[in-house]
């Protein structure tokens, strides 16, 4: 069995390889299920928040479409297959263990298209609860992930769920 020390200090290892910067511990929301997380995402659309970051709330909600997305299509540019059994799968190895996700959170997935500089946020909310209703609906094998390498369906929905809380502790309240 691997030690936590190590296990913590692969995942550091990683998410630096990964280009993530540093963990932050506090801050990031946690959802239970993709229902909660489908509930939260329709909300924005009656009472969009501001996202403090470097992209706009349609930015990042098409980031996290795109993500979701790629889980079913196929990332445009994996990371080497070496990369994923390593450094990324040890990256959600500690992520999954916290049950939270810290990366930067200005760095799009690579290869996808630019975000769109004007969208509007209900054509974003759109587009993140139809790529999630798809995933949910999905019932054959998924796409390597860019950085973890294969994930079964109940590994990408944490992946998912993590990673949209991770971007949830941008948001500020209407």
């Amino acid at each position: 069995m691997v030690s936590r020390r190590v296990l913590v200090a692969a995942g550091a290892a990683a998410a630096a390889a990964l280009g993530t910067g540093a963990f932050i511990v506090t801050g990031t929301a946690r959802f239970r299920d993709l229902g909660q997380a489908r509930q939260a995402v329709a909300s924005l659309a009656q009472q969009p928040p501001r996202a403090r970051g470097v992209w706009s709330l349609p930015q990042v909600l098409v980031h996290l479409a795109q993500s979701v997305e790629y889980s079913l299509d196929g990332f445009p540019q994996p990371k080497p297959a070496l990369f994923q059994a390593t450094a990324g799968a040890a990256a959600f190895a500690l992520f999954d263990a916290r049950g939270q996700m810290h990366h930067g959170l200005h760095e799009p997935i690579p290869g996808a298209p630019p975000l769109p500089a004007e969208a509007s946020v209900q054509d974003a909310v759109a587009r993140l609860l139809a790529a999630l209703d798809r995933f949910e609906a999905h019932a054959g094998a998924l796409q390597p992930h860019f950085a973890y390498g294969a994930l079964d369906k109940a590994a990408y929905t944490r992946a998912h769920l993590m990673h949209l809380g991770d971007h949830w502790s941008e948001l500020d309240a209407a």
